[in-house]
């Protein structure tokens, strides 16, 4: 059988195999998946998210959050598991009818997961080393009809799933695309309806928000129905218009897409001014935390996306500015108390934070990767320590913190945490300066002299760069940036304690900037967003506050997903995204008949990339 023909110049084409029979299956590939899957399953359920996710409805009366944290494991699998990776030049196999067999089998396997689970629950008692093996949890795995209804349910309920996340690759790509929309809106509407609820009631559409909701919560039947054809009507006519802009804005001149993107972010500025006018607190105290923690992710994406140091003690930087601004300004401090205004104290921040810089980047500033991290990862450790301990209680309060810290006065107005208004308005103005301050150096010398020592540290040394000074700039510039985040934090919270400053604290800010995209501005703000914003932070709830209890389960889980699937981020940095990816283009060029490996072609393809990545960063500075 021949799987590759040869096309015009010398390319390949991929030749498409007949379907596979249903008779043609790989039990032993079909098991290890349905295995898989059936593990997977059980384990969410044991996590407790069945129970506790259950009182929040998505459909009012018809589905509850609890079950789809768990009926999408089928459905995924029954996707993935048989969808085709054809690299070029390979068959490729005509999906048909055993695929969908396939995903049947799979997610049937999958489902009996729980129907074994449900067994077990019922028969044993395992409440000690498995806290939620429980009774409410044998209810749900039984739909609350028993277990015999539960049993069978989950095991058809998962091949279901499994074939209807096969069949999609049956269907044409823009029907498969638009049930995708339409689930997915659905989705998002009912999940976030505290915060839809009170987008809309701040512009007075609060009739939407009756037609929407029920008064226990969740979308009703008809608002469903309603909602899942405005999405398909959209996924048929108005997606692929939106598609259209996007090429066009890639296939635009450097000097135009440069334009086009100040004028994205100018209108993106412009919305984040308006929107906390129309929305109340909750979403304002939201907006708030995110402003926080975004202004630390751009101090540590100049430490790590920039210049490669792996710093895991940035929470110190934060605790820092949190505990200078706190002394200064508290009458309550326990040491010196001189009772400074805010802006006042914020200039001795700064200070203080370019001492604290270079007082824990001088010593281990010679180190570099996994022990610099340890070390950095101690320094965290130390400064929350000293705070906390009885040595020191006369300066930084110990374990009962300093208090009652004034809000910041800047004369016509307070910036104080019962108005998170203005809590937000102040975050967003230290935001923008951090993106300029970040946009500006990585087109500086100094960015250039960074990103040099992140590449090779020996070779950015052998051109003479001076690595201690630069890298010691990286430092200082990250713990400004964060002083910042710790200035706003005492006067939004009136209060600072030592366990503020968890070492969980650093770990967070650089998943959210591995996540967002090292190295670009806009995949930090994207990071924040997704996982600040949806998630919420160490100690902060985000719009899922649902998942607070499995926060850092999702996390986690994101974070081993990206690793493996797209290191560059969900908005990566282009130069970053060829560097990780130089051997994919290698391979495509070798394949297109670009590169002959008995010449100097390989040598030419590499400077063709190096010549792109020095283009790119010569026409614009900031990252596309």
């Amino acid at each position: 059988m021949t799987a590759v023909a040869p096309g015009p110049a010398g390319m390949m084409t991929s030749e498409v195999l007949p379907a596979r029979s249903a008779a043609s299956q790989d039990w032993n590939d079909i098991l290890k998946w349905g295995a898989i899957g059936a593990a997977s399953i059980a384990f969410l359920a044991l996590t407790g998210m069945l129970v506790v996710l259950d009182p929040r409805p998505v459909i009012s009366g018809a589905l509850s959050l609890g079950y789809v944290a768990m009926i999408w494991v089928p459905l995924v699998l029954g996707y993935t598991t048989t969808k085709q990776v054809v690299l070029e030049g390979m068959a490729r196999n005509e999906q048909g009818a055993a695929d969908v067999v396939r995903g049947a089998l799979i997610g049937a396997l999958t489902g009996a997961g729980m129907s074994i689970l449900a067994v077990l629950v019922n028969a044993f008692d395992l409440r000690d080393p498995l806290v939620n093996w429980s009774p409410e949890l044998l209810a749900k795995l039984g739909f609350d009809r028993g277990l015999g209804f539960g049993v069978i349910a989950w095991i058809v309920l998962g091949a279901v799933l499994g074939a209807l996340g096969a069949s999609l690759h049956l269907m044409p790509a823009r029907i498969a695309k638009t049930l995708g929309i339409v689930v997915g809106t659905i989705l998002f509407v009912s999940i976030f309806e505290a915060f839809l609820d009170d987008l809309l009631e701040g512009f007075g559409l609060t009739f939407l928000t009756d037609f929407l909701y029920a008064s226990r919560g969740g979308l009703t039947i008809v608002s469903t129905i309603v909602l899942g054809i405005a999405a398909a009507l959209f996924g048929m006519f108005g997606s692929g218009k939106s598609a259209g802009l996007t090429a066009k804005l890639d296939a635009m001149e450097a000097p135009q897409r440069k334009n086009a993107n100040m004028l994205i972010w100018a209108a993106g500025l412009a919305a984040l001014v308006l929107l906390p006018i129309f929305t109340g607190k909750i979403t304002n105290e939201l907006l708030a935390n995110v402003g926080i923690f975004l202004l630390l992710a751009l101090g540590l994406n100049i430490v790590v996306g920039l210049a490669g140091i792996l710093d895991l003690g940035y929470v110190a930087f934060f605790a820092v500015g949190g505990y200078t601004v706190a002394i200064l300004t508290s009458p309550n401090s326990p040491g010196f108390s001189p009772g400074l205004p805010w802006w006042v104290a914020l200039i001795v921040t700064v200070f203080m934070a370019v001492l604290a810089g270079l007082l824990i980047g001088a010593p281990v500033i010679r180190m570099r990767g996994d022990y610099l991290a340890i070390v950095t990862l101690g320094f965290g450790e130390i400064i929350r320590l000293l705070a906390l301990s009885d040595w020191l209680k006369g300066w930084f309060g110990g374990a009962q913190g300093i208090t009652n810290i004034p809000p910041a006065d800047f004369g016509l107005f307070e910036v104080k945490g019962t108005d998170p208004r203005s809590v937000y308005y102040l975050t967003l103005f230290f935001v923008l300066v951090a993106i300029y301050v970040s946009w500006r150096l990585e087109g500086s010398r100094l960015g250039r002299a960074w990103m040099a020592v992140r590449e090779d540290e020996s070779v950015a040394e052998a051109m003479g760069i001076n690595t201690v000074n630069i890298k010691l700039a990286a430092f200082v510039v990250g713990a400004v940036l964060a002083s910042f985040g710790g200035a706003i934090l005492s006067a939004k919270v009136g209060s600072i304690f030592p366990t503020s400053f968890l070492i969980l604290v650093s770990v967070i800010i650089l998943v959210v900037v591995i996540v967002g995209g090292m190295g670009n501005i806009a995949g930090v703000i994207a990071g924040s967003v997704v996982l600040i914003g949806v998630l919420g932070g160490p100690k902060q709830p985000g719009l899922l506050q649902e998942f607070s209890t499995f926060k850092l389960l999702i996390y986690g889980a994101l974070l081993v997903w990206m690793m493996l699937k797209r290191p560059e981020g969900l908005i990566p940095n282009a130069r970053r995204t060829r560097e990780l990816h130089q051997e994919e283009f290698l391979q495509d060029a070798w394949l297109k008949g670009e590169i002959d490996t008995d010449d100097d072609d390989v040598a030419d393809a590499v400077d063709t990339v190096v010549d792109a990545v020095d283009g790119e960063a010569s026409t614009g500075g900031a990252p596309a």
